[in-house]
């Protein structure tokens, strides 16, 4: 060994212990805000019938994808399937933790994306930070997530936002990058301030690709169903878990494909939602 061992793992270890038990107070304020998020977007998604749900977000599609038959038909077709297995509850659960993990990365990502743009010290801090949780193995977020928040869906919902904010952050900060210098100094000469600037031409004309971003966030929050679901997560994820310790084939595909319906719509619903360039 070419130097001393240094004591990583037990510093982070100590860290982390140091957090949960003199901020332990912060983190169960914020438990409970969380899993009223998660059950809120649960109760809705569950209030409506299947039939009427399916029939609603047909319409939706077809409307925000500019009548998009296709479409519209095959989310209907989805739905319907998803509802035929026996999962619509297990994936309105994972529905609502999908949207409340990428909801709450996005209304992080997004200003630290347009902060990182404005200012190159933010810029130079958050590239390293972005690079280490991306490149760290996901399963790594479980550990201290379980320390502070318990098992359920409130440390799953935490594993999943560290995971899939770092897209959302860059593309955010690309976006405002690559705006014109023209159109800058345009709405320079007629004198907007920095936040009409930022809300009148900025994120306007960056909007496509950080909705890019936004499509990514709710991908990766997606990809971490199952990942979460060691932790106790509920929905489709717990379902293809148990799948893999009974060595269940049919109800491991089925939940698995369940999950793909649902990628696919949100991914569609997502890029019909951003403004062509």
């Amino acid at each position: 060994m070419v130097l001393p061992e240094l004591p990583i793992g037990e510093t982070v270890e100590s860290g982390v212990y140091w957090l949960n038990d003199n901020l332990g107070f912060l983190m169960d304020i914020f438990s409970d805000i969380i899993d009223m998020l998660i059950s809120g977007f649960k109760d809705m998604l569950l209030f409506l019938p299947p039939i009427v749900f399916i029939a609603l977000i047909t319409i939706f599609v077809y409307l925000i994808s500019k009548k998009n038959t296709k479409l519209a038909i095959g989310t209907a077709i989805g739905f319907l399937l998803i509802d035929s297995m026996g999962l619509w509850k297990l994936s309105m659960e994972t529905i609502a933790l999908v949207l409340s993990s990428a909801l709450v990365a996005l209304l992080i990502a997004i200003p630290t994306g347009i902060l990182a743009a404005k200012n190159e010290t933010a810029f130079h801090i958050t590239k390293p930070i972005l690079d280490f949780m991306q490149t760290m193995p996901s399963f790594v977020y479980l550990i201290p997530a379980v320390i502070f928040f318990g098992l359920g869906n409130v440390p799953g919902l935490v594993a999943t936002i560290v995971f899939a904010m770092p897209p959302a952050i860059r593309l955010t900060n690309l976006g405002i990058r690559q705006v014109p210098v023209e159109l800058e100094e345009v709405a320079t000469a007629f004198g907007t301030t920095p936040l009409q600037k930022l809300i009148k031409v900025e994120l306007p004309v960056a909007l496509p690709t950080i909705m890019a971003g936004v499509n990514q966030c709710i991908m990766l929050s997606l990809s971490m169903v199952v990942i979460a679901a060691m932790i106790g997560a509920r929905g489709l994820g717990y379902q293809v878990l148990v799948g893999i310790q009974r060595v269940d084939i049919g109800q491991g595909f089925e939940a698995g494909l369940a999950i793909v319906i649902i990628a696919i719509v949100l991914d569609r619903l997502t890029q019909n939602l951003t403004p062509k360039k």
